[in-house]
């Protein structure tokens, strides 16, 4: 009995550490590595860059979270991705403005109206946590701070001068 309370003790205490667990996400781009959208080449300014994963674990890269978000919302513009729509995406990940660290993009903090260009234009600057997108925002003229749920294809367009 005893040794069957230990495992269960045992079993209990890695499940809690899985929890907490934190996930790595990366950038492994080189020089040559183009951005599907725009075709420009990513390496040139790594704060903005972005990438999706697809299911079938094919990486793309953006110059910018709103190039990701563009694709996102209408995959099948590009169709040499063989993507027909957002869940056939394994994985979304965007760089923290900020830190300039790969984090997870549905799980970041999107800045909309600042006063920051990224190579796609009119942009939206991504941070992990809520107060360093707003401190963002509150130092670059941002109008508002959104959760990744919260940007939407109209925004994208708007942003891209397509309204």
């Amino acid at each position: 009995m005893k040794k069957l309370s230990i495992v269960f003790l045992l079993s209990c205490m890695f499940c809690l550490l899985g929890l907490n667990a934190k996930v790595s996400y990366f950038m492994d781009f080189d020089k040559d590595t183009k951005s599907l959208v725009r075709k420009l080449l990513v390496y040139k300014q790594p704060g903005w860059v972005a990438k999706v994963i697809t299911k079938e674990s094919k990486e793309f890269y953006f110059v910018s979270p709103k190039s990701m978000f563009e694709f996102y919302f209408t995959p099948t513009k590009w169709p040499e991705t063989k993507v027909n729509n957002s869940d056939s995406l394994k994985e979304l990940v965007v760089t923290d403005y900020k830190t300039h660290r790969a984090i997870n993009a549905k799980g970041s903090f999107y800045v909309y109206g600042s006063n920051k260009i990224s190579p796609a234009g009119d942009d939206l600057p991504a941070f992990e946590n809520y107060d360093d997108a707003k401190e963002f925002a509150d130092n670059n003229n941002g109008k508002r701070v959104l959760s990744f749920k919260e940007v939407k294809k109209g925004l994208i367009e708007l942003l891209n001068g397509d309204i």
